[in-house]
């Protein structure tokens, strides 16, 4: 059976690195843009590198993506590999805002069996392990049940298309603890339309499957994990009577954005 406990106790280890230069702390970070619009700091490295050393100590052999680590393919040679974010959320985390969190799963034949969320700013700890369910500081977890898309929760900053009939509540910059949200019954449903990487969604599409939420990319396929390509096409996350209509609507709404584009 895995250690999901040791897991847990690797990332609460993490948070405390990151803890220890996250600015709400009143502490100082050095960041710099890897690319335009595409912050790193110094906290990310420094996490990465802690995990990189504990994970493989725990599952010996294992491979690794990160996002922080240049990719070696071969770990698509590797039974078990390693999807980690170290800082979920880096720009919650330099403007001292709480959601940032360590996002941690491990893949086998290219599915989440194993995985922890830890944001030690909220002070919540998300645990899965596959067929277990899902937990966050303990307590089980049960996703949303809603059936009507009206008036639905959604963490998103301001109303647009394809969800204008939605109540929106608290957006997280991290798109992990959206997710997450679902598996708590905080939100109902989570759809993105932007490319994103397998390590924003590895360790909360296990989490929030594990309570009973319906988890897929942004057209409504199933997601697969340590691909060569480590690239999503967005995600949905939702109360699975939802589904259907989040894949709809996205669907709809990219289908007349790529008309208008073409009679342009």
């Amino acid at each position: 059976m895995f250690d999901l406990i040791r897991l847990e106790s690797i990332a609460r280890a993490a948070g405390e690195l990151a803890m220890g230069c996250w600015p709400g702390a009143g502490n100082a970070v050095e960041s710099w843009e890897k690319s335009p619009g595409d912050p790193v700091c110094a906290a990310d490295l420094r996490v990465d590198g802690f995990l990189r050393q504990e994970l493989h100590a725990l599952v010996p052999g294992s491979g690794w993506l990160s996002e922080e680590s240049a990719d070696d393919l071969a770990r698509l040679e590797n039974e078990r590999v390693w999807l980690v974010d170290p800082i979920d959320g880096t720009r919650d985390f330099l403007r001292g805002r709480a959601g940032w969190g360590v996002s941690i799963a491990l893949i086998e034949k290219g599915q989440p069996v194993a995985a922890v969320l830890h944001a030690p700013a909220r002070a919540e700890m998300w645990s899965a392990c596959a067929g277990q369910g899902a937990t966050r500081n303990g307590q089980a977890l049960r996703a949303s049940s809603r059936a009507r898309m009206a008036g639905a929760r959604m963490p998103i900053d301001r109303l647009i298309a394809p969800f204008a009939d939605v109540e929106s509540v608290a957006r997280p910059n991290a798109i992990a603890l959206r997710v997450a949200m679902v598996a708590a019954d905080e939100a109902d449903v989570v759809g993105s339309m932007r490319w994103g990487y397998e390590w924003d969604i590895a360790a909360a599409t296990l989490i929030a499957r594990e309570a009973g939420a319906s988890v897929t990319d942004a057209r409504g396929m199933p997601l697969a994990f340590n691909k060569p390509d480590p690239r999503s096409h967005g995600i949905i996350a939702c109360a699975p009577s939802l589904h259907g209509e989040t894949r709809d609507r996205i669907a709809c709404f990219l289908e007349k954005a790529a008309n208008a584009k073409g009679r342009q």
